[in-house]
């Protein structure tokens, strides 16, 4: 499936503005974690872009979250390793992360809420106001975007990554695209 595909098919499936935008940063960071460690980044974009495309239809069902998603995905043809990984990203599945696209989508899913609450908390509401350190200061605040699950962005380190070093290669991706985000 080709990008302008996968868009399309967000777009008819996705109607939360937000969470389209939260599609868009983990494409974005897919993409670069998988330029940093010599993957596809085509592959691993597409998996970031497609993994909540069932989101809107299963959010009050969070069992069938990614399940009804990944069935869309395979009748549409998608490479299997992208529905594995969409699959895998919903813990209650307990489907293991075995591949590193399965392990970078894990992370990244949480890394971009946070992200973004940190720039929202910065006076001037923007990504391109904060930097790895603020983001740092927040990710040790329990208190602060409670949602973003820390041990989920930990497991960075399955990707051979520091926490400092994930943050910083989502920051950037994200930066890369901060009008698109709105921020």
């Amino acid at each position: 499936m080709k990008r302008e595909d996968a868009l399309r098919l967000v777009k008819k499936h996705v109607k939360t503005r937000n969470l389209v935008k939260h599609m868009l940063a983990a494409e974005v960071v897919m993409a670069a974690l998988a330029r940093h460690l010599g993957e596809n980044e085509e592959k691993w974009a597409l998996a970031g872009l497609l993994h909540d495309v069932d989101y809107d239809e299963t959010s009050d069902e969070p069992e069938r979250h990614s399940l009804v998603g990944g069935k869309l995905l395979e009748e549409l043809g998608v490479d299997e390793d992208i529905v594995y990984a969409v699959k895998a990203h919903n813990e209650c599945h307990g489907l293991p992360r075995e591949s590193l696209l399965d392990k970078a989508l894990w992370a990244v899913d949480p890394l971009t809420g946070l992200l973004v609450a940190a720039a929202l908390i910065h006076p001037e509401k923007k990504l391109n106001a904060i930097d790895v350190g603020f983001v740092l200061n927040r990710f040790k605040e329990p208190s602060f975007a409670r949602g973003a699950n820390r041990e989920q962005m930990k497991s960075c380190c399955e990707l051979g990554l520091s926490l400092e070093e994930f943050i910083k290669i989502g920051l950037e991706a994200m930066q890369s695209i901060s009008s698109e985000l709105g921020l």
